[in-house]
């Protein structure tokens, strides 16, 4: 509802990728990989999905055990356009990492047991009925602080587990980071994106690809039906590529081979070829995070 009761006007997606400079017919896709850092086996998959493959950005981990190693690869790749995955839950049992923030000075991000919790569904509910706005802002701060300390230069922002932040108070919250700090920040579910572009901020035309919610067998087939079907206007796909070796069976038993498929796709003569042939634009966050950036936005 807008502030005066009523319901807001329904705007046309079809400005958004037009807001950015192209055609009315264009077909424009970002490929994002996200998860960058989680763990070692999926930094070189994304870097090698970016410098050889489809993809044309990435999403940085911070607090994860693989970030270090992620941030090391991005400052001797400055070409590469990276996002900052923001990450306020844990999901792997056998790789547990934390907040940034001292845990008590965050303690209503943390579970009974003094961890972050599990995106289960019930996990995500109590995280999201108990996370005080003011501790989620001290460890978002916290991540951005730390990929800035490094001498990187990120383009978007976007969170891990979470679609637009889980809660309309933490959208708002990294709309305002990213304000601030002249970042992008990606959008996915209907509201938010109509909320953005009564703002006059680009957003995805379309609705969002997560690639986990893909079927394993088939799904060179169905990502190259995907491509031919793209529909005009700005689309994204969140990728999830890394290599599927030994360590990543053993610490990501549920994710590795949904993230080993995304990985043979993007880096495929198959993929290049559907582009070509289909004409598709694939472009990175920059294109938006002029837009959000500009005064007045």
């Amino acid at each position: 509802m807008d502030e005066d009761g009523s319901s807001p006007a329904r705007v046309d997606p079809a400005s958004s990728s037009e807001s950015l400079g192209f055609p009315a017919d264009a077909r424009v896709l970002i490929v994002n990989c996200d998860d960058f850092g989680l763990y070692e086996a999926v930094n070189p998959a994304v870097v090698q999905a970016v410098e050889e493959g489809i993809a044309s950005s990435c999403s940085l981990m911070v607090p994860c055990p693989g970030a270090p190693q992620a941030m090391q690869m991005l400052s001797r790749r400055p070409q590469i356009p990276f996002g900052i995955h923001l990450t306020l839950v844990c999901e792997l049992p056998a790789l547990r990492w934390g907040p940034l923030t001292a845990k008590d000075r965050v303690p209503s991000l943390l579970d009974e047991t003094g961890e972050l919790f599990v995106p289960t569904p019930t996990g995500r509910s109590r995280f999201l009925a108990q996370a005080l706005l003011e501790e989620i802002e001290l460890e978002f701060r916290a991540q951005i602080g730390t990929v800035l300390a490094a001498g990187l230069a990120p383009t978007h922002l976007d969170w891990h587990c979470l679609a637009d932040g889980g809660r309309d108070d933490i959208l708002d919250l990294t709309a305002a980071l990213g304000k601030e700090y002249g970042l992008a920040v990606r959008i996915w579910l209907e509201p938010s994106r109509q909320k953005m572009w009564r703002r006059g901020l680009p957003a995805t035309d379309h609705p969002f690809l997560d690639s986990f919610s893909l079927e394993i067998d088939g799904k060179a087939a169905r990502y190259a039906e995907l491509l031919r079907t793209l529909p005009r206007g700005l689309t994204e796909w969140a990728v999830h590529p890394a290599l599927g070796d030994a360590r990543s069976r053993a610490v990501d038993p549920d994710g590795w081979r949904v993230r080993r498929t995304d990985y043979e796709f993007l880096i495929s003569p198959q993929a290049r070829e559907a582009l070509r042939q289909e004409g598709i634009t694939v472009i990175d966050y920059s294109a938006l995070q002029r837009k959000w950036a500009q005064p007045g936005a």
